[in-house]
């Protein structure tokens, strides 16, 4: 996908912004506590690889990424703290993320076993993580006698280098907190069986830490957080509280590319779901379903210059149109999304119209909009 440098549509990310939420969260942490940043699904739309920059200026002492290619990219820009893959990577992988000094999570005995006969061949090691699914349902061991047997596999194992031991909470983010208990005490129940002596144990997520849950973890993996949003953002209930303040780092911008006056009748978009009842001036703003501005946020309103105007008609896959209160000159600026926790067009704002959590709206954002970074 190549970006497009050439239309007026971009994402900006402050890195001020970045670089304060970790810091806030590096001074939070427990004694002798670490800092994993999570950088994965392109840093949640924000760029991997600068976010990275950030978090090791800040005092990151690694990274957490989903797939064996975005830990590869991190490695391809030159940085060099430890790497963890938190989703399952194929055995055959094994090999690769060994030379590249790569830790790949372990989800079962089977992943063991087929990932030892590839490690074998050139003589490898490959540190790991043994995954522990206390309740996610996601992956992971939830069985005593297959982990007991994974111990043992692994005892004076020359093939692997057990540096770690985790699992995720489900529901960190919620005011009830009986499930997490009960997460809680699985997970302590598999620790109990571990025969071997891993560098990490860790539990705490964005959630788990700056909602002070209160559990031993030798690392946090923070993720939402590092871009300033709330882990715990539902449209169906209030935000918690976090342990600090949490700064916004992206916003999305666009312009106006084309304005006219309609009349009576006209209509506008696929399936004409807008139809003008008198003469209005509409705005076309480039930027469409394509670059993950779905077609649910017809109706949501993006900020034209200084006013909120809603958008009328379908979403486009490349365009969509806004309903101006006065004619507004082509190259006005629109802003999708803003910064400003507080306006009525933020990213908490746009998730909710929409009705799923930020992080997806983040996620969507495609590559084909440029980013661009600052400092403010």
């Amino acid at each position: 996908m190549i970006a497009g440098i050439h239309r007026p549509a971009e994402v900006h990310v402050n890195l001020a912004a970045i670089e304060a939420n970790i810091t806030n969260e590096m001074k939070h942490l427990e004694p002798d506590q670490k800092l994993f940043a999570v950088v994965k699904a392109n840093a949640y739309g924000h760029g991997a690889v600068e976010v990275a920059k950030v978090a090791l200026k800040a005092g990151a002492s690694g990274f957490c990424v989903a797939i064996l290619d975005e830990a590869l990219e991190l490695r391809q820009a030159g940085i060099v703290k430890p790497i963890l893959v938190l989703g399952v990577v194929s055995p055959e992988y094994a090999d690769l993320a060994s030379v590249n000094d790569i830790s790949l999570t372990v989800p079962n005995l089977d992943w063991l076993k087929e990932a030892e006969k590839v490690l074998q061949k050139e003589d490898l090691q490959l540190k790991i993580h043994l995954g522990i699914d206390s309740g996610m349902g996601r992956i992971g061991f939830n069985e005593d006698e297959e982990f007991i047997a994974a111990n043992k596999f692994l005892e004076s194992n020359p093939n692997f280098f057990v540096e770690g031991m985790f699992a995720h909470f489900a529901s960190a983010d919620s005011n009830d907190d009986t499930y997490f208990k009960k997460q809680v005490a699985k997970f302590e129940h598999m620790k109990s069986l571990l025969t071997l002596k891993p560098k990490w144990i860790h539990v705490d997520n964005t959630a788990a830490s700056i909602f002070n849950k209160k559990i031993h973890s030798d690392l946090v993996r923070y993720g939402i957080g590092i871009y300033g949003l709330n882990p715990s953002s539902n449209p169906a209930s209030p935000d918690l509280e976090p342990a600090f303040e949490l700064k916004p780092a992206l916003s999305f911008v666009s312009e106006l590319t084309h304005v006219k006056t309609i009349h009576a009748g006209d209509g506008v978009g696929y399936g004409s779901t807008f139809v003008a009842d008198q003469d209005t001036i509409i705005g076309t703003v480039p930027v469409g379903y394509a670059d993950g501005w779905i077609r649910k946020f017809q109706g949501f309103k993006v900020k034209v210059g200084d006013e909120y105007c809603p958008i009328v008609g379908r979403v486009c896959m490349d365009q969509f149109m806004v309903k101006l209160p006065y004619k507004m000159p082509v190259g006005s600026k629109v802003v999708l999304i803003s910064d400003d926790p507080a306006a009525p067009n933020s990213i908490k704002k746009a998730a909710d119209y929409v009705d799923t959590i930020h992080y997806e709206v983040a996620c969507l954002l495609d590559d084909r909009l440029p980013r661009k970074y600052f400092y403010k």
